[in-house]
């Protein structure tokens, strides 16, 4: 076997095993937005109490992914992207298994938290790892396997936690994630990493992206233009039943129907915006097109009135293709930073921007009581997509760029 056939076969296996790797970590991130009436129901929670209970769950779950999108990113850089992708896989699997033991809210609760960290470091290695490993001109088509891939394990939780008891469908998350173990065996560290690995550089640390003006807002521009994705996921779509009501929508709402729906949208939207990218030559000007189709579904649910059920779903899945974008705002992501730098924001970024749910969460209740569900969500998701196109502004376009450099640590900019 020729040099260029082996190295073509070890990137085949890395974006196989990275998207299989994210598959398993959708599964289990959206798994709970699926079986959480079901699972908080069956340990006893109130049905007027199970809205805030599950609210309040999610929220240990994205304070998980914070911290563990800061923890994995900084490791990635110092130690390796292969760390990340075995440590990260072990933690949310053995949490998933013994998710399925919970008795009560506090342990629920617990658990959440810790799969979190685990799940914070799956996309980010991945991602970094195809992007180190694969040309400048075709990068774009391996993270746009990867996400559009990945994505479809919303769906799988889906037809699981349909098919089985919330216990079973998250030892089946757990059980999927010890298994793709022995598929990483084969996988070889970046290039790029391997490279700056034993040179007396400074990797994975964090407080380079604070004491450089244009580091900083490169960092907060990348996490700031994909915050409406996880408000459409986390607040429409979770919430639909609610909405429903609000609406006008005679038919119930089935959130598990919804974020399938929407994720099938997503995984569409994810190819279509990547390949876009990749056509095109432009990250930037995707991200436009697909936020702004974003917004103008957005605004069509919350003005809708007397919906059915089957055109909710069907909006559900164009809302997915909108906020499809996800794969370009990674890869985005990955391409503004050094080597040295790039696991920790890579990981980090899509992180933050789930974690944002937090903030997003709490102004969205604090302004319902005052101006109802439904002007609620207007105020809250107009403030999203704004504050995303500024940040999409001050972003410099990425297709293309050569990634083999390092960030400089006396590079202040202040």
């Amino acid at each position: 076997m020729s040099p260029e056939s082996s190295s073509n076969k070890n990137v085949t296996l890395l974006v196989i095993v990275a998207a299989l790797g994210y598959f398993v970590d959708i599964y289990d991130l959206l798994l709970f937005l699926i079986i959480k009436n079901k699972s908080l129901a069956d340990l006893g929670i109130a049905p007027e109490n199970i809205a805030d209970t599950g609210l309040t769950l999610m929220n240990w779950q994205m304070a998980g992914l914070l911290t563990g999108g800061i923890l994995w990113g900084i490791l990635g850089d110092k130690k390796g992207r292969l760390s990340v992708l075995f440590g990260s896989i072990i933690m949310y699997s053995l949490a998933n298994i013994a998710n399925g033991f919970v008795q009560n809210v506090e342990i629920y609760a617990a658990l959440r938290f810790i799969a979190g960290i685990g799940l914070a470091g799956e996309l980010g290695a991945g991602i970094t790892l195809v992007s180190e490993s694969m040309s400048k001109e075709k990068r774009g088509y391996g993270t746009m396997v990867v996400s559009g891939v990945g994505i479809m394990g919303a769906v799988a939780a889906y037809f699981v936690g349909d098919m089985f008891s919330w216990r079973v469908s998250f030892f089946v998350g757990g059980g999927l994630g010890m298994l793709l173990l022995l598929l990483r065996i084969g996988v070889f560290e970046s290039g790029m990493f391997a490279r700056i690995k034993s040179n007396d550089v400074e990797k994975g640390n964090m407080l380079m992206l604070f004491n450089s003006r244009a580091r900083l807002k490169k960092y907060l521009s990348s996490i700031l233009i994909a915050v409406p994705v996880w408000f459409v996921v986390g607040i429409l779509v979770a919430l639909a039943p609610e909405f429903g009501r609000a609406l006008g929508i005679n038919d119930t709402l089935d959130t598990g129907r919804g974020v399938m729906f929407t994720y099938i949208g997503i995984s569409l939207g994810d190819f279509l915006s990547g390949g876009l990218s990749q056509v095109f030559r432009t990250r930037k000007k995707i991200v436009f097109v697909f936020l702004s189709l974003t917004y103008g579904g957005i605004l069509f649910f919350l003005f809708s009135n007397g919906l059915s059920a089957e055109a909710f779903y069907m909006l559900c899945v164009f809302l997915g293709i909108a906020t499809g974008y996800w794969v370009v705002f990674v890869t985005m992501a990955s391409e503004q930073f050094g080597t040295n730098l790039r696991s920790t924001v890579t990981t980090t970024a899509p992180n933050f921007v789930r974690g944002s749910l937090i903030l997003v969460t709490l102004l969205f209740t604090g302004l319902k009581p005052h101006f109802g569900i439904v002007n609620a969500a207007l105020a809250v998701g107009t403030l999203t997509v704004a504050i995303a196109y500024l940040a999409l502004y001050q972003l410099d376009e990425t297709y293309g760029k050569d990634l083999d450099y390092v960030e400089s640590a006396a590079d202040t900019g202040l």
